[in-house]
């Protein structure tokens, strides 16, 4: 029979082709809750129970039959729509479950039959038993149902599940250990005597293992663990086996002789015993299994579930993740940085793939980047045909010769070989079949992307659902749920790394008493983060160092200095994403060579490369550099103010994409300033989204730079957000980035710096209609640029002093200013800030009713800016437009003009303008008697100042919709709107 339905780790249900959906958390109990008493009869009372505990609604009865015939369409669908499974059978349910369909049901079944072969001592026997049993088991039982799971019976039930699975373990390292297999079977049992600190009977076999090893002082320290353990956390002695045990290290006797093998030809299985807590990677599981097996044999061997892609060198993201493959490749590689679960993964894989690959398993921890020392290919090499029956007095001298009849022994074989922890390429090269049925899993931190022939399957860090899952495994669901705050703050603090929630969990699970908050104040990042996350064997830290270590020590100079740029983003600049271009300011090299040492970082997951030339450190490990002690940059603050100057001048590049300004701040000087790689831009567009996307960076860079006592560069980087602020002015983020600014150029008397701060202040408050506050701003910069004798700059001043005063309908003082503005520009010869002018006169003409002028104008300056890339202004422009042709009474016109306004708004995601824009549009529509467009207008317009806090305009909007309902109640005389303020001009950017 075929195994349809499983407990033994996620509930699991299959038709015997492919995996089945049970969607709905109730469903999935109700089937678990039958499941657990398959064949016998389930009162109703008991399945209300198992879906919603002490607290059943009112509603049960209903909620359970509804839940019952989803459950029933399911088994429909596992038995092809034939047979009844579920029956009614007072005084409830019962679930028809045929033998070898239950996989709980099955493993015990095998589970005995490992117990009987024990007292018969035949020892394959046990092996083969224990292997079958072990393929059946996918995790704890019961695993995603909480709280059902935790509920007594099914806990109970679980428990016994986890215990047999323990004791088969067991009786299957006496059949090791009686077959002479003592070397092969420590390193399991040191893992099982690691998460099992109090089993006696894994210890005692271990301590045999070392013993029988020759290694007896590892077997005495196994013992002396074991009874610490004990009377620490019992009060109590060893067994009496262990003691037995105990004696017979101490008698010293010599290791016992291997007895003779009955059956020699049974293939080798070294693959490492998988622990309980494996959680997630749903999808990396799946690929890699595609790809091993592939369209040879699916996921059984039979030929079923095999991945489509093509053969030869794959793709490194959704080809390999998507499994996507026609045919099996030589060898995957699963690559991550230290901690991220690479091992746990391949061995999880290489289990479920056991079937397809009969001639055995072939398992080696290559310890890439051990201290002590990477194994070698030579004696790798001699291990792997040693397991595959090559005598050692045939195995050549020379290591290429040896993996030459590597080769050859698996040509004709189907072996699964798992390479755990390759340091590179040339490492594991040697050990890989040359085509035929047998494939290699390999796990690295490096890409290993010269490795011919193989696929990638790069692992990230456990997304937060999966993180939650674990820490709900290892220290119980119940607790996890309990303090949600804390466990936030535990997940952001672990970043992801399973190697972190592991030892969390652990801890949590050993000190039942600890409260989540505890722990989480422990993981304070930059407060002993990583001293807390280190646990026995387990220690980040030291995960972190072998990587950075074994770069450091690289015979590459291009590793070397990456791991120097490692050192200074970690100390420098951790908490924000580089690219080549600002790298390369940081580290004083060329873009070309920040590149290449970016790329060699990311290539041993020591960075992130979440995008296309964008690197970032994960968490931990900026953290990790920025404690390192070692020699790395003199001087740390010269590579900031390098990465400063970077973003100062970065930023005025995209402002004057975003604006078209000529009129910008001077420059830094110096030539390491002159020689820096800056961004260029298609248009506003791209240059507003940029600065959008780097604002965080930006934000610390100018905290930075006032810690550094450097003015020049802090006013610089405020003012630089002026193209940003063109379209997110609404945010307030620049208003409060100016105000830093002016607090630091103030400290340090740099005239120059508030000159300009008062400038651009002036401008922030008039986007926001702050109209006071703005025309002061403007007067004191008008002050401090007279002073320095600045035409250009007085000229625009004037003209955002004039923008300022239509803005508070005074068109006497608007024109004024608007012609003593025309008249600088002129003076200086600035043809585009007369351009400017002309908008500003448009604009007094319209205030004035005089809209045949105000059109005029408009037409004039729109007409200069198309095709500039300025869309901003183009809009605003188009928007005034718009506006007068209403007045006009031009319908088509007003909402052409309108209509192209709005859409480049909306393009350039910009929320104020969008808002300006629409209050003009509604009431167009309210003009024209269109009721039903300016309703819908009004409402859009009041929805989105209300997000932004847009006071004004939400006054307006509301005027506007009570004008409109005036009018449903009027006798069907038009009314006319109300009048709005029109949108805020663009500022003069010249």
């Amino acid at each position: 029979m075929v195994v349809k339905f499983g407990l033994l780790g996620p509930l699991v249900v299959h038709d015997g082709t492919d995996p089945r959906p049970v969607t709905g958390p109730k469903v999935r109990v109700l089937l678990a809750a039958l499941l657990l008493q398959a064949n016998r009869t389930v009162s109703r009372d008991a399945l209300k129970e198992a879906l919603w505990g002490a607290s059943v609604p009112a509603s049960a009865d209903a909620a359970l039959a509804n839940h019952l015939t989803r459950l029933r369409r399911v088994l429909a669908a596992v038995d092809g729509g034939t047979g009844e499974r579920l029956r009614t059978v007072a005084p409830g349910y019962q679930l028809i479950v045929h033998e070898g369909e239950l996989d709980a049901a099955a493993f015990e079944d095998r589970v005995r039959a490992v117990r009987q072969a024990h007292r018969r001592e035949d020892w394959e026997a046990v092996r083969r038993e224990t292997d079958l049993a072990l393929a059946l088991w996918r995790g704890t039982p019961l695993a995603d149902l909480a709280p059902f799971a935790e509920t007594e019976a099914p806990a109970l039930r679980a428990h016994q599940l986890a215990e047999a699975r323990l004791q088969a373990l067991e009786w299957s390292f006496d059949a090791e250990l009686s077959l002479g297999r003592h070397h092969e079977a420590v390193a399991p049992l040191t893992t099982l005597a690691g998460e099992h600190p109090l089993r006696e009977g894994f210890h005692r076999r271990l301590m045999l293992a070392l013993h029988r090893s020759g290694r007896q002082a590892e077997a005495f320290a196994v013992f002396h663990r074991l009874r610490r353990n004990l009377v620490d956390e019992l009060g109590t002695e060893p067994g009496a086996a262990v003691q037995e045990a105990h004696a017979e290290l101490l008698a010293g006797e010599p290791a016992p002789r291997p007895r003779p093998r009955a059956d020699t030809t049974r293939p080798p299985f070294q693959l490492p015993c998988e622990g309980d807590a494996f959680t997630g990677r749903e999808a990396e599981a799946a690929a890699v299994r595609a790809l091993l097996v592939g369209a040879e044999g699916g996921e059984d061997g039979t030929g079923r579930g095999a991945g489509h892609g093509s053969a030869g060198e794959r793709g490194t993201g959704a080809d390999a993740r998507s499994g996507a493959g026609s045919a099996r490749v030589r060898a995957v590689v699963v690559s991550g940085m230290g901690g991220v679960g690479k091992t746990a993964l391949a061995v999880h894989v290489a289990h479920r793939v056991r079937e397809a690959f009969p001639d055995g398993a072939l398992y080696a921890d290559l310890r890439g980047y051990c201290v002590g020392g990477a194994r070698t290919a030579h004696e790798l090499l001699a291990r792997f045909l040693s397991d595959l029956g090559v005598h050692q007095d045939a195995l050549p001298e020379d290591t290429d010769d040896r993996a030459l009849l590597l080769r050859s022994a698996l040509a004709e074989r189907r072996v699964l070989l798992v390479l755990d922890n390759a340091r590179n390429t040339a490492h594991v090269a040697p050990l890989l079949p040359a085509g035929g049925p047998s494939a290699a899993l390999i796990t690295s931190r490096q890409l290993l992307a010269d490795l011919p022939g193989s696929a990638k399957v790069p692992l990230s860090p456990l997304p937060e659902p999966d993180q939650h899952a674990l820490l709900a495994k290892l220290a119980g669901a119940e607790r996890v749920a309990g303090e949600p705050e804390a466990l936030a703050g535990i997940m952001a603090a672990c970043g992801g790394l399973p190697l972190a929630l592991h030892i969390v969990g652990g801890r949590l699970a050993s000190r039942p008493s600890w409260p989540l908050a505890l722990l989480a104040k422990r993981l304070t990042p930059h407060q002993g983060r990583l001293d807390t996350l280190a646990m026995g064997d387990f220690d980040v830290r030291r995960t972190f160092a072998m990587s950075y270590v074994a770069m450091r020590d690289s015979d590459q100079p291009l590793e070397r200095e990456a791991a120097r740029a490692f050192l200074l983003l970690g100390r420098v600049w951790s908490a924000h994403a580089v690219t080549p271009q600002s790298a390369a300011a940081l580290l004083d090299v060329t873009e070309t060579r920040a590149a290449a040492v970016l790329d060699v970082l990311a290539d041993a997951h020591l960075v992130l490369n979440p995008e296309p030339d964008r690197y970032l450190l994960h968490d931990l490990l900026g953290e990790y550099a920025a404690q390192r002690e070692e020699d790395g940059e003199a001087e740390p603050t010269t590579a900031l103010v390098r990465l400063l100057s970077w973003y100062a001048a970065a930023l005025a590049v995209a402002t004057r994409a975003a604006t078209g300004e000529t009129q910008s701040p001077p420059p830094l000087e110096g030539e390491a300033v002159r020689k820096l790689s800056l961004p260029e831009f298609a248009d506003d567009d791209e240059a507003i989204r940029w600065t959008a996307r780097e604002l965080p960076a930006v934000r610390d860079a100018l905290t930075r730079a006032g810690e550094l006592g450097r003015s020049d560069l802090a006013w610089r980087l405020a003012v630089g957000l002026f193209g940003h602020a063109t379209t997110h002015w609404w945010t307030g983020e620049w208003d409060a980035c100016l105000e830093q600014a002016m607090e630091i150029a103030r400290a340090h008397d740099d005239r120059l710096g508030q000159a300009w701060l008062h400038r651009r202040t002036a401008v922030a408050h008039g986007m926001a209609y702050r109209n006071e506050a703005c025309l002061e701003h403007l007067r004191i910069a008008l002050d401090l640029f007279t002073e320095r004798g600045d035409l250009a700059a007085q000229a625009s001043i004037l003209g955002n002093m004039a923008a300022v005063h239509l803005q508070c309908e005074d068109s006497a003082q608007a024109l004024v200013h608007a012609e003593r503005s025309r008249d600088l520009y002129r003076r200086v010869g600035n043809t585009r800030g007369e351009v400017l002018a002309l908008t500003r006169m448009a604009d007094v003409h319209r205030l004035r009713g005089e809209p045949e002028s105000a059109a005029a104008d408009f037409r004039r300056v729109v007409e200069l800016l198309r095709g500039t890339g300025h869309g901003a202004v183009l809009a605003t422009n188009l928007t005034g437009y718009g506006d007068v042709q209403r007045v006009l009474g031009h319908r088509d016109e007003a909402f052409e003009a309108l209509a192209e306004a709005l859409s480049i708004r909306l393009r350039m995601n910009d929320q104020g303008g969008t808002v300006d824009c629409l209050v003009v549009t509604a009431r167009a529509h309210h003009h024209f008697g269109e009721w039903a467009a300016a309703h819908e207008t009004w409402e859009w317009c009041l929805e989105l100042a209300r997000r932004h806090r847009l006071d004004q305009r939400i006054d307006e909007c509301l005027d506007g919709l009570k004008a409109l309902a005036s009018q449903a109640l009027a006798d069907g005389t038009p009314r006319e709107a109300p009048t709005a303020s029109p949108p805020p001009p663009a500022p003069d950017t010249p």
